[in-house]
């Protein structure tokens, strides 16, 4: 889903390759199920490119684990069923899911991305959290 730029805190961000990658996560209660230990969280994702040329988004890649250090690892075309053309100076924002058995988790990850007529080039996303203070201590 592409939205605007969360007013919350700050976020964590990321820069490499021209690329810079700020993250708000949320916890998402409307989506969670406390019964069945579905702990559901949000996160909101602007890519702003700061190079002198467009690049593409082609694929996404994400390290998520849980509280009981489960990891899983989920990779895929573009993000949000889309691989966003970002022009220079210009940026994509997106929010999307991520689905926890326990009350909070961490992710990190990577694009792959394009320089549009150019080379490959991968840009991480360094690792937040996913936590709800009203369930952690």
């Amino acid at each position: 889903m592409l939205i605007e730029e969360p007013s919350q805190p700050t976020p964590y961000v990321s820069f490499e390759n021209g690329i810079e990658i700020s993250v708000w996560p949320r916890y998402d209660e409307t989506s969670s199920n406390l019964d069945v230990c579905m702990f559901t969280y949000s996160y909101t994702i602007k890519i702003k490119n700061l190079n002198i040329h467009s690049v593409k988004l082609l694929s996404r890649r994400w390290v998520i684990e849980d509280a009981f250090e489960n990891i899983q690892e989920v990779n895929g075309e573009g993000v949000v069923g889309m691989t966003p053309e970002i022009r220079s100076g210009e940026s994509f924002i997106y929010s999307s899911l991520c689905p926890l058995k326990t009350p909070s988790g961490k992710m990190s990850g990577s694009y792959r991305m394009q320089a549009i007529g150019g080379q490959l080039f991968d840009v991480e996303i360094k690792q937040f959290e996913l936590r709800n203070n009203m369930l952690v201590n």
